[in-house]
């Protein structure tokens, strides 16, 4: 493995249209914009924001504030944060992966499908979705066209090596207790797809952008925020944190941070920014954080499992 290398997995336009195409002409590619963005790339993706969501939302003003920072933030990430020799996984649309190494600074094409360039010396190996681990699927499958997925490089490269899979292991310091039953590393998934029938459904959305969800796993600049909604009347951004087991006082400080970020980059004119912290249980510190800290509540969540006897 290539030292300091990071991974992305980009999607060659909606469901991978245009994904063959980059393959056989060794390039990977993103719309978004019209103009040329050569010469007017910063190094810090809120700088291009800062600069481009307002062309965005000119072009496009049927589109909110998130809608607009995802497509330029990725627009962003595609032309300037990858680096050369970063690995780009495409998914094909068949269930499979091309996997390249991108070996060209930006370029632009225009008049094109995906205008926005860097070429990519395409493998001649790729590998399928059934081959990789639950949360590699979970991970590469989320919303947007551009996910950095460098935490699962020795998964990569081992498939690329037809090496065994190395087991992933994780730690969060904002869970004291992470030995809980197994069926909670679906948490968010499970939330997301009965959002509708929970208590918070009654009165958010979570952030759809053409029919697709994009509010979970929503990019910031301090890390991806679990769920982003919207309530029903608009007037609100709902920032969602969810953690297996028992909450500390540091997720405090972590839900904050995103919705400083909400506040400042995503929220409309008069919209304001709530936080929910859901986790197994709570201790005294933690309510003791919440205590003062404004417009954050703290829900618990419950896993029941049950066996029924057959016949």
């Amino acid at each position: 493995m290539t030292p300091n290398r990071s991974y992305y997995r980009v999607m060659a336009g909606g469901k991978s249209v245009h994904a063959a195409e980059c393959y056989q002409q060794g390039y990977i590619g993103l719309w978004g914009l019209e103009e040329d963005l050569t010469g007017k790339l910063p190094d810090n993706w809120r700088d291009f924001n800062k600069a481009f969501i307002p062309v965005y939302l000119a072009a496009n003003p049927d589109k909110s504030r998130v809608a607009a920072g995802l497509a330029c933030g990725m627009l962003h990430t595609l032309c300037k944060g990858i680096n050369q020799g970063d690995v780009i996984l495409c998914p094909t649309g068949t269930g499979q992966y091309y996997v390249g190494e991108v070996v060209s600074d930006y370029y632009h094409v225009p008049g094109s499908a995906l205008p926005h360039r860097r070429r990519v010396h395409w493998y001649d190996k790729g590998f399928g979705r059934d081959e990789l681990s639950e949360e590699m699927k979970r991970s590469t499958a989320a919303a947007g066209s551009v996910i950095n997925i460098s935490r699962f490089a020795d998964h990569i490269e081992a498939l690329l090596g037809g090496r065994q899979l190395p087991v992933l292991s994780h730690s969060d310091p904002s869970v004291e207790d992470p030995s809980v039953f197994a069926l909670e590393k679906h948490l968010e998934d499970f939330l997301v797809a009965n959002w509708p029938t929970t208590e918070l459904g009654r009165d958010y959305d979570i952030f759809t952008v053409d029919g697709e969800i994009v509010g979970q796993q929503y990019p910031s600049d301090t890390g991806p925020i679990d769920i982003l909604a919207i309530s029903k009347d608009q007037k609100t951004l709902l920032v969602v944190e969810l953690k297996r087991g028992r909450a500390s006082d540091a997720v405090v400080g972590q839900i904050q941070r995103y919705m400083g970020y909400a506040k400042e980059e995503l929220a409309e004119p008069g919209q304001q920014v709530r936080g929910i912290i859901i986790a197994l249980e709570d201790d005294l510190r933690l309510r003791r954080a919440l205590s003062v800290a404004q417009g954050i509540e703290f829900y618990r969540y419950r896993v029941n499992f049950t066996l029924v006897k057959a016949g």
